[in-house]
């Protein structure tokens, strides 16, 4: 029958800034639903970085207040759909000043006997903290941040390779005090570069890896593992995903090999490596905030006719670059 809940939901789910929280899908049916994430009635994709969509729900890392909102599960397979709801509120403790009486050690806030309430630094914007190795094309720009609260208000000082940074290096503008941006990179900018933020409770740093590139434009490389060899059982879903370095956007292009003597059933194969291929439908590429392309490969109802070996193919006007994969479908 349709997808039904088949666990109690508890609806207002509450994080604090900079956390991570689980929100769980609990649905059941016969077949069993497919289910997918919508956040204010947009829906979730691989392309939301610090969101997975697992089998048990929705997991965010690195809560920002903009995740704030209403979440859908919407669960459906061929006798009809269901939704579970969910409100998302994002508490930040530094906005929230003094209902956070909170006993001393436990995050570094305390009072004084004056009544008084300190607290160490910390970080309030960590997603935007991820990324900690940085590399550029020269002439480009960059913004390092490492905004913080903490009472007293926090001082910042920027360090490159452990040796202060002058004003002057720094380009003092006391609106963007917790951004250090670097402009018209040249190659002597790489290097380490560290903020130290302090007040009188405490002191926490950061550091980024800067690498200046000198520009040369080169054919796509594929990066990581991807594509890897995959299992999935008959009428399983399953995917293949490629990541492609490239100066300008590629064409990502899955192909699947055509086995020996099916070549009449394509009405069109291309030869790669003195083989037939034939050419798949390709979805979105994604372009991630590392300079490289994302791209996914569905096989969705698997049968036996999908087993067989698959390339990923990243192409641009330099060139081409090419990694197979071999998907078994088990009976």
């Amino acid at each position: 029958g349709p997808p039904r809940i088949a666990d109690k939901v508890i609806h207002r789910q509450s994080v604090r800034l900079g956390r991570t929280i689980k929100l769980l899908c609990p649905v059941e049916g016969d077949p069993p639903p497919l289910t997918m994430w919508m956040k204010d009635g947009r829906t979730i994709h691989s392309g939301w970085t610090r969101f997975r969509i697992l089998q048990q729900g929705l997991k965010i890392k690195e809560v920002e207040s903009d995740d704030a909102g209403t979440y859908i599960c919407k669960a459906t397979n061929g006798f009809g759909s269901t939704n579970v709801n969910y409100t998302l509120i994002v508490i930040d403790d530094a906005s929230s000043g003094k209902d956070s009486q909170v006993p001393e050690g436990s995050n570094g806030e305390y009072e004084d006997h004056s009544g008084k309430q300190w607290a160490r630094p910390r970080f309030t914007q960590p997603a935007k903290m991820r990324r900690r190795v940085i590399a550029r094309p020269v002439g480009s720009s960059i913004r390092l941040k490492c905004v913080a609260s903490g009472n007293p208000r926090p001082d910042i000082t920027w360090l490159k390779d452990n040796k202060p940074l002058t004003p002057q290096e720094i380009g003092e503008n006391k609106k963007k005090k917790w951004t250090l941006n670097l402009k018209n990179l040249k190659p002597e900018d790489s290097g380490k570069y560290t903020c130290r933020v302090f007040n009188k409770v405490g002191e926490i740093n950061a550091t980024y890896k800067v690498e200046v590139i000198q520009r040369t434009r080169s054919k796509p490389i594929l990066t990581g593992t991807h594509p890897v060899n995959t299992t999935v059982d008959y009428g399983g879903t399953t995917s293949f995903q490629c990541k492609v370095r490239s100066d300008v956007k590629p064409v990502i292009q899955w192909l699947k090999r055509v086995e020996y003597g099916t070549e009449s059933k394509y009405n069109s194969t291309i030869d790669v490596g003195g083989q037939k291929f034939v050419v798949l439908p390709t979805g979105e590429v994604w372009s991630r905030p590392d300079g490289s392309y994302l791209n996914k490969l569905m096989i969705t109802r698997a049968k036996e006719e999908d087993a067989g070996m698959y390339i990923c193919l990243g192409a641009n006007t330099m060139g081409y670059s090419f990694r197979s994969a071999f998907l078994t479908v088990l009976p």
